[in-house]
C-alpha cells in the first residue's frame, strides 16, 4: 500500500527521535551545550539565520563599551526598553526538557551560552551560564554587584520619557530601537559611582579563564556532548565541541540549519529543540531511565 506523504512525515519524524533517543540512552554523562535556539520559543530571538549568518547588526562590542560613553547610553537606553520582555520570559518545552533529562541522571554538565537564566528557572541546577547573566549588573570599577532590576528601576527614575516606548525585541536583551541617546542618562554604581556593565561576555570580551577551565574539567567527566540550539560560529562554545571530539567523544546536535561543527558530528538532528527532545517529557521515558 502506498504511503500518504503525511504518513512519510510521521515515519521520519519516528526515525528521528529514535536515533536521537539511543543516543541519548547510550550515553549516561552528557554534556549539554545549548544556544540561542533552545529560548526562540520563549519569545527571545535568535542571531543567526540557517546558514550560520547575522540575522542583524552583530551585539555591542566590549571594547567600544568600556571606550565611548555614547555606546553605553546607546546599549542602556536600548537595554530599558527591551529588559521587560526578557523579565518576563518564560521557560519553554526544550527547557522543561533538558531539566526532565538531568532529573533523569543523565547529565554531566549543562553549558550554555545564553544569558537568559530560563534553564534554571526550568529546573536545571548543574548549569555553567557561559557568558554570564543578564539579570545581574556589574560595576567594572569596584567590582559590586546589583540586581538588572533595581538598574532598570534607576533608569526609569531618570529617564520617565522612555518608559512607553516600544520596540522590536532583540537577542540580547536590549531592543531594535534607533532615536538620539544624547540625553539619555546612565546612571552609575551605588557604591562607588563607577561605570556599570551587565554581567555578560560582550562580542570580543573573554570568557574569563576559570570559568573555561570548569568547563573542560566537566568534559574530562562526560562521555558525549549533545548541542542543542546552536550553530557554534562563537569560538567560545566551539571550541568545547572541538576539545570533545579530539577525545574521541561522540558529538551530536539538534539545530535547525548548519553549525560549525557539522564535520565533528556523529548524529545532527534538523528539527525545532521541542520537537525533537518532546520525547523527555514523556513519563515513562524518565521513569526507564533512572531505573
Amino acid at each position: 500500500m502506498a504511503v500518504r506523504p503525511d504518513d512519510a512525515g510521521l515515519h521520519a519524524h519516528a526515525a528521528t527521535d529514535a536515533r536521537l533517543a539511543a543516543f541519548i540512552a547510550g550515553h549516561r554523562r552528557l554534556l549539554l551545550l545549548t544556544g540561542a535556539g533552545c529560548s526562540t520559543d520563549s519569545g527571545i530571538p535568535d542571531y543567526r539565520d540557517a546558514d550560520g549568518q547575522w540575522k542583524r547588526t552583530p551585539p555591542v562590542d566590549y571594547r567600544a563599551f568600556m571606550a565611548d560613553a555614547a555606546v553605553r547610553r546607546r546599549y542602556w537606553a536600548r537595554s530599558l526598553v527591551g529588559w521587560p520582555h526578557i523579565g518576563r520570559a518564560r521557560p519553554n518545552a526544550t527547557h522543561h526538557a533538558l531539566a526532565a533529562l538531568e532529573a533523569a541522571g543523565r547529565v554531566e554538565l549543562l553549558l550554555t551560552q545564553n544569558v537568559d537564566g530560563l534553564h534554571q528557572r526550568a529546573g536545571s541546577r548543574q548549569v555553567i551560564d557561559l557568558h554570564g547573566r543578564l539579570d545581574a549588573v556589574r560595576c567594572m570599577d569596584c567590582g559590586a554587584y546589583s540586581p538588572r532590576e533595581a538598574l532598570q528601576q534607576r533608569m526609569l527614575d531618570a529617564n520617565p520619557a522612555w518608559a512607553a516606548l516600544q520596540a522590536v525585541q532583540a537577542p540580547d536583551g536590549d531592543a531594535d530601537l534607533e532615536r538620539d541617546f544624547s540625553r539619555f542618562v546612565v546612571p552609575g554604581c551605588t557604591a562607588c559611582g563607577g561605570l556599570l556593565k551587565p554581567d555578560v561576555v560582550f562580542f570580543g570580551e573573554n570568557v574569563p579563564r576559570e570559568r573555561v577551565a570548569s568547563v573542560h574539567a566537566h568534559l574530562e567527566r562526560a562521555d558525549a556532548v549533545l548541542v542543542v540550539g546552536s550553530s557554534l560560529m562563537v569560538y567560545s562554545g566551539f571550541r568545547f565541541v572541538d576539545a570533545a571530539a579530539r577525545a574521541g567523544l561522540p558529538v551530536a546536535a539538534v539545530n535547525l540549519g548548519r553549525t560549525r561543527a557539522d564535520a565533528l558530528l556523529s548524529l545532527k538532528i534538523e528539527q525545532p529543540c521541542a520537537q525533537a527532545l518532546g520525547f523527555l517529557l514523556d513519563g515513562a521515558w524518565a521513569a526507564a531511565k533512572t531505573q
